[in-house]
């Protein structure tokens, strides 16, 4: 009943639109068509119930697919937690350290940012996943990484299945001559016949859901080790652009401080467990967040209101230095930044050298942000808003005062 609970756990009913979106659509199908055509296959053609391996089998089939749909209607239902609306810190002096959203009437407590796809004020926001239709935050962290994890585990052996079932079925039916390849559809390995044959349309299909299966270990794969980075780290993809913007504004203004995330616990376990529990549920409200020694309990935030006042007097923006064509997956530039596409359906923008980019946040080998299509424009100037490679773009410093704009020198990343 536990568990049962803690799937339809909805806000309210209208939680149930969340699946009327490309991205679930789309992920329940393929989740779909793999299992289905796993165990198809295997009863069938290559592995039958009345074994005993067969029966093992078809068992660990249903498993991974029941253990891959509750995590992910886990991660997608009860979603990421969201900060009450009108909310307050209990101390009154504290609110100086924070932010105020004017969309949830209520203050941003620390490591929440607000979403304008939930339009919330989001709990340790991490990003906002097409996939589930929802954020990836505070509460479903845990469970959207055990997707991602159990997902591809599923695929292989579903992919396993797919592989030796045309083998099999496939090995007495091909025969070479001096210049032809032949196969037979008709013949069969198997005696007695099987009930249903394994014709071409029964190896189309396994073919096309071995092309699924493979696609998504590869690329949900991916995004469990990025997860993983995030989690052994405590730091979200926001928090680390905070970071990068504090120590660059430390560089610019040549202040002695020194800048030192505060919600690293300095191991990788217990960072872990800030994130995963025996009981399921994660450590804390969501609202306060324990902190290293010696760190201040609103560093953070305090990082953010200091950012946020200096662009007052300077902006920090990049120029192109080389065009890009808006593709969502690149191929020319690089490997690494075709494989590391964001996993979002926000839109990527065009880029043509000369152009400026005011950039509101970033990844390592991707960076979100405005093109301002007026170089002089202000910030309340017309923009156009996306992602784009990094490697397109070299840092500059733009001074509000004097109007002017002085490159500065490309980071090795």
């Amino acid at each position: 009943m536990g568990v049962l609970c803690s799937v339809i756990r909805f806000e309210n009913l209208h939680e149930l639109k969340r699946l009327c979106h490309w991205g679930p659509i789309i992920a329940l199908g393929v989740i779909a068509i793999c299992s289905t055509m796993a165990m198809i296959d295997s009863v069938l053609w290559y592995w039958p119930l009345h074994t005993t391996g067969g029966s093992v089998n078809f068992i660990m089939l249903i498993n991974w697919t029941v253990m891959i749909l509750y995590n992910y209607f886990n991660a997608m239902f009860v979603g990421p937690g969201y900060v009450p609306l009108r909310w307050k810190p209990e101390k009154a002096q504290d609110s100086m350290y924070l932010q105020f959203c004017k969309v949830c009437q209520a203050y941003k407590a620390p490591r929440s940012h607000h979403c304008r796809k939930c339009n919330r004020c989001v709990m340790k926001m991490d990003h906002h996943c097409p996939w589930i239709n929802n954020c990836c935050g505070y509460q479903n962290h845990a469970s959207f990484t055990l997707f991602l994890l159990l997902a591809p585990l599923g695929c292989i052996h579903a992919a396993f299945i797919f592989v030796m079932t045309m083998y099999t079925q496939l090995y007495n039916r091909i025969s070479f001559g001096w210049n032809t390849v032949k196969i037979d559809m008709s013949a069969a390995k198997r005696d007695p016949l099987p009930i249903v044959p394994f014709g071409l349309s029964a190896f189309a299909a396994s073919l096309f859901a071995l092309g699924l299966a493979v696609g998504t270990t590869i690329a949900v794969g991916m995004l469990f080790f990025i997860q993983m980075k995030v989690i052994l780290r405590n730091k979200t993809s926001i928090e680390s652009w905070i970071e990068e913007k504090a120590k660059d504004r430390i560089q610019y203004y040549q202040t002695a401080e020194t800048f030192i995330f505060p919600y690293d616990m300095g191991s990788r376990w217990q960072n872990f467990k800030q994130v995963f529990t025996w009981s399921g549920v994660p450590e804390g409200d969501g609202l306060e967040w324990p902190v290293r020694e010696g760190c201040h309990p609103y560093s953070l935030t305090m990082e953010q209101l200091k950012q946020k006042a200096d662009k007052r007097v300077r902006s920090v923006r990049y120029k192109v230095i080389d065009d890009y064509s808006g593709a969502c997956c690149p191929f020319n530039k690089g490997i690494k930044t075709f494989f590391t596409t964001p996993c979002t359906e926000e839109p990527r923008i065009s880029l043509k050298k000369g152009e400026l980019i005011l950039v509101t946040r970033g990844l390592r080998h991707w960076m979100y942000g405005d093109k301002i299509l007026d170089h002089l424009a202000t910030e309340d100037g017309s923009r156009i808003r996306g992602w784009f490679p990094r490697k397109c773009v070299e840092k500059c410093h733009y001074d509000a005062e004097t109007d002017q704009v002085s490159e500065g020198e490309k980071k090795n990343r």
